[in-house]
């Protein structure tokens, strides 16, 4: 889309975007320089998803990023540029507004491994953009959990504490310091940044150094010493995370924004749980959560002149209030809404076309079709079924906070007063998994609650950790629980006999049927009165002599049929069918007489089905989690545990490294549901999922899902040793440190930027003028065989003959038998790989191993 003046043409194609801006000019950014940004700049970032299964429901983000040094001449000038750009997007995008340190985590969904905040201003963007450039001295802060970012700070030991990372680049050679805080997965995160840097700034040439005991690494720290001078005094401790606790997210208001006269008014409306209704079409609103994230919500019919102030009505706000300067403001219009703002509200409806209808997916009618599950992972997550129900099932009662096996004859009838087990065993592509159902009913004491949650971790260790475990509570069960029962779940008030087996009828009991196959019916005891009937269901009142059969008005034959099925589970009464408005006098004697009951046809559950991905953590013992918005396999890591919010029910995936805070993953699910500010109900099934044994119920709600991925999964330390190569630079470094006279004095701990004279024709790498197959000085490299291959493998020019299928033993002197391809010339590289080596290097580290395995260069 081509657009006048100063715009820039925008690619629908790309997903992600990136301008700086000058005056009002958009300068883009070349791909290799997206994720860096300068302090005295502004940028502007726009995020076009491309994947059908988008998790922003197919809405564009357009975000502004305001530098903390950036001028107010800067940010005058972006805030226009970003609201010319909107008015040519069109109303379908959601704006964001972004401060340095303080993003959304939307916006560091789309840099991976991380952001990295340099100092400097336009100049500094265009000099960024060359590679190869060793002709550095910089210290980087690496800081963050999920979402990583690297601040360049001053080249001091000052600037360092105990509880972060930091990453020393000379150019050369990169030395990544890890604080002795600092968690395996902070250093590994933090790893995966640097290698980014190493491989997008110096085209994978740099020697990366890693201090994780400054004892086992003294090369290293003399290196850092060299360049930061000797360490006096302590060091800093570590500096707590200002992360946002959920509780604090819960905290909503909603605020009515309009003008009186020459005054605006800013009118509170409503707190937790809000309703949809509460916005007009023909206003605009403003949403305060907790002061954390500010969002304007613009109705269609409002105001030209509203939907232009909108940001200046939220900075407004912000100021008023004496919230941080940096809070964060997202603008979305009447249709266009975010997830994350949809979901503040207890339910949401979508009108296209003027017609309402729930959010999500349509939920498939037909009878299920097993073998699409298998072959359709989507489908299993939305109709939340990993088969038909058909495998085995084994059942236990907890009984004196004992496990006791049940009759498979009585499998399905439980009582509101015990804790069950039911686990599930089937087969998927020709492996045997297993589903552990922990079913609680709503009579039952916290003993028995602690009981199954014991019982159901001592089977757990009996398969090898190897269970899908899921929490349900009575009257919430999932379809395919239900499955698994073919329809003849009944559920009994009281407490079972011994082995599990329900207590005999004994007086009048009435039951609720809901449902209408195999698939998706439960039936619960209620109370025998009239004023428990429901037109739209089906009941059984069964009573010392007989059982009634009580077909509501509503109800439709395949729920006839199915009641057919269940009241076989009351047998020894006789049966009598009695219609609505039909019913004998000794119906309503056994009911205590007639009453009022409803008589319209029940609404099925409204539910949105767009999934989110958060990671969780429990710094200082309030949940905090940090939202994944653009999610994939890829954001899953082994230290990781995270909560995917499926709406029906909640996924806690348990990392196979995420150490003891995996004991705290239900209750991190239960605080979410507490505190969630829509309000959620408290007894959503709670799913845990352990890495390796996911079912297709979760894998589904991912675009892409490998199922092998996990058996390259390298150790911190078998990445760090795979990420470090030859030690030759580390080495030349080190041996000039000892042998070559600094610039400073003796006794003069300073150092600075240029202290090491040493470091000065090693920085200065004459690589940055090089081309392929010549030398610096012009002249052809020597035709003898073992300078060509010392030159070309300086060069990164080796014929793929000699690096091919090749051993460490036969490769040429010099060649890094772990990078063997980087010695590949561009075209060779493009002509195997079909790809460049910028394109390679960005894929994430087993994707890499993965294809050079299959081409022989592993």
């Amino acid at each position: 889309m081509d657009t006048n003046q100063d715009l820039p043409a925008i690619d629908s194609h790309r997903a992600l975007q990136i301008w700086v801006t000058e005056n009002l000019k958009m300068l883009p950014l070349p791909e290799r320089a997206h994720g860096t940004f300068f302090e005295e700049c502004c940028y502007i970032i726009l995020h076009v998803p491309q994947s059908p299964k988008a998790n922003q429901g197919g809405s564009s983000d357009l975000h502004y990023w305001i530098g903390k040094e950036a001028s107010a001449e800067t940010q005058g000038a972006a805030v226009t540029s970003v609201q010319r750009l909107q008015e040519v997007l069109g109303e379908q995008t959601v704006l964001h507004r972004e401060s340095q340190g303080h993003e959304s985590d939307c916006f560091h969904s789309y840099f991976h491994p991380g952001v990295v905040y340099r100092k400097g201003g336009r100049a500094s963007v265009l000099k960024h953009v060359e590679t190869n450039v060793y002709n550095v001295q910089q210290l980087l802060h690496i800081r963050g959990r999920k979402h990583v970012s690297a601040t360049e700070v001053t080249l001091s030991w000052n600037s360092f504490n105990k509880g972060d990372i930091f990453l020393l680049d000379l150019g050369k050679v990169m030395i990544q310091w890890n604080g002795p805080k600092t968690s395996i997965s902070e250093k590994s995160r933090a790893l995966a940044l640097t290698c980014s840097l190493r491989d997008r700034e110096r085209s994978g040439r740099a020697q990366i150094g890693v201090v994780d005991d400054e004892n086992k690494a003294t090369d290293l720290v003399h290196i850092m010493e060299a360049v930061l001078g000797c360490r006096s005094g302590s060091m800093s401790a570590a500096v707590p995370s200002d992360s946002v606790s959920q509780q604090q997210k819960a905290n909503i208001r909603l605020y009515h924004v309009f003008e009186k006269g020459m005054d605006l008014v800013v009118q509170e409306l409503a707190t937790r749980p809000l309703t949809q209704d509460l916005l007009q079409e023909e206003g605009c609103y403003l949403l305060d959560q907790g002061g954390f994230k500010i969002y304007m919500w613009q109705g269609r019919k409002s105001s030209p002149q509203d939907k232009k102030s909108a940001f200046t009505r939220a900075v407004g706000f912000i100021q008023a209030k004496g919230y941080p300067s940096y809070t964060n403001v997202e603008v979305v219009s009447d249709g266009a809404e975010s997830t994350a703002f949809q979901q503040l509200f207890q339910t949401w409806l979508k009108e296209p076309d003027g017609k309402k209808h729930r959010v999500g997916h349509k939920r498939m009618q037909a009878k299920l079709d097993v073998s699409k599950l298998h072959t359709q992972p989507e489908l299993a997550a939305q109709l939340r079924m990993v088969d038909d129900g058909s495998g085995q099932v084994e059942v236990w009662c907890i009984q004196d906070l004992q496990r006791q096996p049940v009759d498979p004859k009585h499998h399905g009838q439980l009582c509101s007063g015990n804790c069950y087990l039911a686990l599930y065993t089937y087969k998927k592509l020709g492996s045997v998994r297993y589903i552990l159902y922990l079913w609680q009913g709503l009579q039952t004491t916290i003993e028995d609650t602690k009981a199954l949650n014991g019982n159901a971790e001592e089977m757990d260790l009996m398969y090898h950790g190897a269970l899908v475990q899921a929490h349900v509570t009575m009257g919430r069960e999932p379809p395919h629980f239900l499955a698994i029962f073919q329809g003849q779940l009944v559920v009994f008030q009281g407490c079972a006999d011994n082995g599990g087996k329900r207590p005999p009828i004994s007086s009048t009991r009435l039951f609720h049927m809901q449902g209408a196959d195999s698939l998706n019916t439960r039936t619960m005891e209620v109370p025998a009165r009239a004023s428990s009937l429901m037109s739209s269901d089906i009941f059984f009142l069964v009573t010392t002599d007989v059982c009634y059969l009580w077909f509501g008005k509503g109800c439709s034959g395949d729920q006839r049929e199915m009641a057919r099925m269940v009241v076989t589970v009351f047998a020894g009464n006789n049966t009598e069918t009695v219609l609505e408005g039909r019913e004998p006098p000794h119906f309503w004697e056994a009911l205590g007489g007639r009453a009022p009951y409803p008589s319209n046809k029940r609404l099925p559950e409204v539910s949105s089905t767009q999934p989110r991905l958060f990671e969780c953590s429990s710094p200082s013992g309030c949940l905090v989690l940090t939202e994944v918005v653009f999610f994939d396999q890829e954001d899953l890591d082994k230290y990781d545990i995270m909560l995917l919010d499926a709406c029906q029910e909640i996924f806690l995936w348990l990392g196979e490294e995420a150490g003891e805070q995996r004991k705290e993953a239900v209750a991190w699910g239960r605080e979410y549901l507490r505190t969630h500010p829509a309000e959620r109900l408290l007894d959503t099934p709670i799913i845990v999922v352990k890495q390796g044994h996911e079912p297709a119920t979760f894998t589904g709600w991912f675009v892409t899902w490998d199922p092998y991925k996990w058996m390259n999964n390298q150790s911190y330390e078998e990445v760090v040793e795979g990420s470090l190569g030859p030690a030759s630079a580390i080495s030349e470094i080190t041996a000039e440190v000892h042998n070559f006279q600094l610039t400073r004095g003796p006794g003069d701990n300073k150092a600075g930027p240029l202290t090491l004279l040493a470091f000065k024709s090693s920085q200065e790498s004459p690589e940055n003028d090089l081309k392929l197959g010549h030398r610096v000085d012009g002249k052809n490299p020597s035709k003898s065989p073992s300078e060509g291959c010392s030159s070309s493998a300086a060069n990164g020019s080796l014929p793929r003959e000699r690096l091919m299928h090749q051993a460490v033993e036969d490769l040429p002197q010099g060649v890094d038998p772990a990078r063997k391809e980087f010695y590949l010339s561009d075209s060779d590289f493009q002509d195997i790989f079909g790809k460049s080596k910028e394109e390679f290097y960005s894929m994430a580290k087993w994707k890499q191993q993965q294809e050079k395995k299959k081409l022989g260069f592993f």
